[in-house]
């Protein structure tokens, strides 16, 4: 079977590769590293086919250490397990590079046990991920890696990639076929600043093409859509930004669609994260119980998987949306955040601090115990006194935090 383009033209050298000329170019800390001699364990990440297997694969090359690759989402526990053995045996004598593909699908046992090898140096990591490792890897793993940030690759150097590949493919064909100035456009805008999906999307044109690729040829064949986006990058909380907004203004519809296009753009995580995030902040005690509901979808959602994944997430997002909505515990944490960030109520009363406390019913100092007290309430201090007076929460004005109000109007009256 014939490899795909992006695979046969996969750059040898450094300085053959596709964009990240932040980490990658001249004086970039990426190269530095790499021109010192220096193999280090190192996390990539950053969305799919922005050259993250292919600067592994480089390094690993001119390393001279035993190569192995494994890819989290499939691999078992045997089979890391039969890597770590190998660095007791002929090949780990020189050491062993092991990339790991999505490394976030690793439990963390399995992080764990790597850690072992890598703390000793009888495993050097390079790791990759399509996540936020800051969120997803194991600390004491991501502490021991320089992390590098792959970004999606501009325009104009997807363009200068789309060149290249067409004359890879005429110097295999023996043909002289040319593209124009609206096809490189429709590919280098279509991919997403993919640059293994440009060249998938050029190949098909190629060989679906007399002797030029014209526009319409590439808009027929362009594999991805302007629905494409940067799950790192500011793309991705504009998405995550329209469905909490949505949510927060009552429109089912519009959350919904927003919802789709997260999950149609891979990123089931981010949509479930930020799921539960708008439970606490927009609806809040006007629902108390939303976010339990949420949480459970959340969950179904990550045990299914895409894409059955999408019907709790639905599910969740039209609950949301339809519910009262109330951000006043929201605002409560945000002042008190703030007093504090100024210095405020640094020292709380003698009476409520642990060492005043002996058991139930006993007390020292001037601290009274609520449910000595009928209600279960009595009038005391409890803020600090440069905050006395402070008022931090105030009830909104659903049924349930109205309620609330009322009760407790009536009990402390």
């Amino acid at each position: 079977m014939t490899a795909p383009l992006a695979e046969r033209m996969r750059p040898k050298d450094l300085s053959e590769v596709c964009g990240q000329q932040h980490i990658l170019g001249e004086n970039a800390p990426l190269s530095k590293l790499l021109a010192a001699g220096k193999i280090t364990n190192m996390i990539f990440y950053g969305v799919s086919g922005v050259g993250k297997t292919t600067v592994a694969n480089i390094i690993a090359e001119k390393a001279g250490m035993t190569f192995r690759r494994l890819n989290a989402t499939n691999a078992a526990g045997k089979d890391l397990k039969e890597v770590l053995e190998e660095t007791g045996g002929i090949e780990g004598i020189g050491g062993i590079l092991l990339y790991l593909d999505e490394i976030q699908y690793l439990n963390k046992k399995q992080q764990q046990t790597l850690l072992e090898y890598i703390e000793d140096g009888r495993i050097t990591l390079i790791a990759s991920t399509t996540e936020n490792p800051y969120f997803y890897v194991y600390k004491a793993i991501l502490s021991r890696c320089a992390v590098f940030e792959f970004k999606p690759i501009p325009k104009e150097e997807i363009r200068k990639n789309l060149l290249r590949g067409l004359e890879f493919l005429n110097r295999e064909t023996g043909q002289e076929k040319s593209i124009s100035e609206e096809a490189l456009d429709v590919i280098s805008s279509y991919c997403g600043g993919d640059a293994r999906s440009s060249l998938n999307s050029l190949e098909i044109c190629y060989y679906i093409s007399d002797s030029e690729i014209t526009e319409e040829t590439a808009l027929q064949s362009a594999q991805k859509t302007y629905l494409s986006y940067d799950r790192s990058g500011d793309d991705k909380y504009e998405l995550l930004s329209a469905l909490q907004k949505s949510i927060r203004g009552s429109d089912e519809n519009a959350a919904v669609f927003y919802l789709a296009r997260l999950l149609d753009a891979g990123d089931l995580a981010g949509a479930c994260r930020r799921m539960l995030v708008i439970a606490a902040e927009d609806i809040g005690l006007a629902h108390p119980q939303a976010i339990a509901v949420v949480k459970a979808c959340v969950d179904s959602a990550l045990m299914l998987g895409m894409p059955e994944a999408r019907i709790p997430l639905a599910e969740a997002a039209v609950f949301l949306a339809t519910l009262p909505k109330s951000n006043t515990a929201y605002l409560a944490i945000g002042a008190a955040m703030e007093d504090i960030a100024q210095g405020k109520g640094k020292d709380m009363p003698s009476y409520l601090k642990n060492n005043h406390y002996f058991g139930v019913g006993e007390t020292k100092g001037n601290y009274l115990y609520p449910h000595d007290f009928p209600y279960d309430w009595v009038k005391q201090q409890y803020l600090p006194d440069d905050l006395k007076d402070r008022t931090y929460y105030r009830f909104g004005e659903n049924k349930t935090e109205q309620a609330a109000k009322a009760y407790w109007e009536k009990i402390k009256k």
